[in-house]
């Protein structure tokens, strides 16, 4: 059972880490593709967020926050190929933090192509988060190995 869960971990990991790989080799010095895609929605999001809050969300350049998000799906996904717990926050604060950026399908009205596609990729993302979820509340139900206890001889005289 250990071998198929580690398999499954590979599994699940893979899509943030191949994600990851792809976005670190096209990155450049203005963030690659990623960033030019995700410019829009960004400036999208903080406007309906100082909007809704009365905030002024302060200036984010997009190449960090391409580079953060580098950093935690390649970190998260390592981890949690390990079995570690930290991993999957990472991925969990990834999915938390991005989902609802990216995949901005509140934004389009519901006749429109972009919605369903939109729709259907948050989703899954949304089905992924569900999943790391699942995995640290898995994780923290399992009670640890206890040592066993040597009884004691009685001693026969």
């Amino acid at each position: 059972m250990g071998f198929v869960s580690f398999i499954g971990r590979v599994l699940f990991a893979s899509v943030f880490l191949l994600s990851a790989y792809q976005e670190f080799n096209e990155f450049g010095t203005d963030g690659g593709p990623a960033a030019k895609a995700l410019k829009p929605k960004f400036n999208s999001f903080t406007k309906n967020i100082s909007a809704q809050l009365g905030v002024v969300v302060p200036h984010v350049e997009l190449k960090h926050v391409i580079a953060a998000t580098i950093g935690l799906k390649g970190l998260g996904g390592l981890l949690f190929i390990v079995s570690s717990q930290f991993g999957a926050y990472l991925l969990a604060l990834y999915l938390a933090f991005i989902t609802p950026v990216v995949y901005d399908f509140y934004n389009y009205d519901m006749e429109r192509a972009e919605f369903v596609q939109l729709f259907i990729k948050f989703t899954q993302n949304v089905a992924l988060f569900g999943a790391l979820l699942f995995f640290l509340g898995m994780k923290n139900s399992i009670p640890k190995r206890q040592p066993k206890k040597k009884t004691a001889k009685s001693k026969t005289n």
